[in-house]
């Protein structure tokens, strides 16, 4: 049995591990930004956005647990802030796959549902085989586009890709993320770019921006047209959903080897 508590989200992927988890219905209020379930999230009051939460209104709501995140700069002012309020909160600095699986297991053994967490780590394992590559493509991923940010390796991106029989042009950068210049892009010469920027709807994603960027018209990825679109929701939300990020990685690798 579930506990009774009232519990906010401050982030999107802390919304859909509870409602992976069947806890949804434990959810008193979410960050601005969550978006899914829509049906869960939709009545819900909201209460900012990621470094802008409304920490009063958060008080307001009496939770007996607030799930944060301290994964990017600037979290740490909204930590300081619930701890002021004197706010039992949970707060996950996710920098690996691994990460996210912990995080899961934690949030679950906070809500009481221990067991359903682990069921769940091991659902998400199996929906993402590792896919083994002799030459796996090297392919670029963009939280943003001008200046370029792409993750490093203390990212779950890194992860996915290697599960998805490719590799990130900067494995081997231990960072979580890292600016990038058209004349770095061009060094890095990735087979493939994904756009998946943080904070734009998929609606307003424009490959031709990379596509027809001077500084790369003799790139492999630009010559043969390998720019992809993957939402924001699948590959930068430690969460659930990275099941999906993962498959749509694994899809464009396999673009890329055909030639």
């Amino acid at each position: 049995m579930i506990p009774v508590m009232r519990v906010v989200s401050l982030n999107c992927s802390n919304t859909e591990i509870l409602a992976a988890l069947g806890c949804a219905q434990l959810l008193v209020g979410v960050d601005s930004d969550s978006d899914y379930p829509e049906e869960v999230v939709e009545p819900l009051p909201r209460l900012g956005r990621d470094l802008n939460i409304e920490v009063d209104r958060v008080v307001e709501l009496e939770p007996d647990l607030v799930l944060a995140s301290d994964t990017v700069p600037g979290h740490d002012k909204v930590l300081a802030a619930l701890e002021a309020a004197n706010l039992p909160y949970f707060a996950p600095e996710t920098v690996s796959l691994e990460g996210t699986f912990d995080d899961i297991v934690n949030i679950a053994i906070r809500l009481g549902v221990e067991e359903r967490g682990h069921a769940l780590v091991e659902e998400m394992k199996l929906e993402m085989p590792y896919i083994e590559c002799a030459a796996p493509p090297s392919i670029l991923v963009q939280w943003w586009p001008k200046p370029v940010i792409a993750p490093g390796r203390m990212s779950w991106v890194h992860d996915l890709l290697e599960l998805a029989g490719a590799r990130s042009p900067l494995g081997e950068l231990a960072v979580k993320s890292q600016p990038l210049d058209d004349a770095q892009v061009t060094e890095l010469a990735p087979n493939a770019v994904v756009i998946s920027w943080c904070g734009v709807k998929t609606s307003n994603y424009r490959p031709e921006r990379i596509l027809q960027n001077p500084a790369w018209q003799d790139l492999d990825f630009v010559r043969k047209g390998r720019v992809y679109c993957v939402p924001e929701a699948f590959l930068g939300r430690p969460g659930p959903r990275l099941v999906e990020g993962y498959r749509q990685l694994r899809d464009i690798a396999l673009d890329c080897l055909r030639g």
